[in-house]
């Protein structure tokens, strides 16, 4: 696990140098990023389910990132969107349309409904905390 955390941590610099991100910036986003491998590898491990996996790891870099954003006067952007890469499916993309074609229906569309289960929990994870957090910064 400490390596796939390292590995995070290396492949969240790399996205953020190719954003353009400097100095502090840099080191907080992928800080976030390699937060965000730590929840989803822990949860994995205790036999979450990769959807739930997702779905924390979104909420707990959502949270992160708009904390960040607020202290380093910097939108919320900088830090998610530099985060988020790692967890996209890329892979269950991949799968589902060589699954496609090499015409082989019933692994296509479970390899993309599960493919789509992940990117909604990414997406889900993300509004339902970027809505709180806009809620309760109002409230104050």
């Amino acid at each position: 696990m400490v390596i796939k955390l390292i590995g995070a941590f290396l492949a969240e610099i790399g996205f953020g140098i190719l954003f353009n991100i400097h100095g502090q910036k840099l080191w907080a986003a992928a800080l976030t990023g390699t937060l965000g491998s730590l929840i989803y590898e822990l949860v994995m491990q205790i036999r979450g389910g990769e959807v739930l996996a997702m779905f924390l790891a979104a909420c707990g870099l959502c949270l992160v990132s708009e904390l960040l954003a607020r202290r380093m006067k910097t939108p919320v952007t900088t830090f998610l969107i530099c985060a988020l890469i790692p967890l996209v499916p890329g892979g269950g993309m991949y799968y589902t349309m060589l699954a496609i074609i090499q015409g082989n229906t019933m692994s296509a569309l479970e390899t993309g409904i599960h493919t789509l289960g992940c990117a909604g929990a990414l997406a889900l994870g993300i509004a339902l905390t970027s809505a709180f957090f806009s809620f309760s910064m109002k409230k104050s």
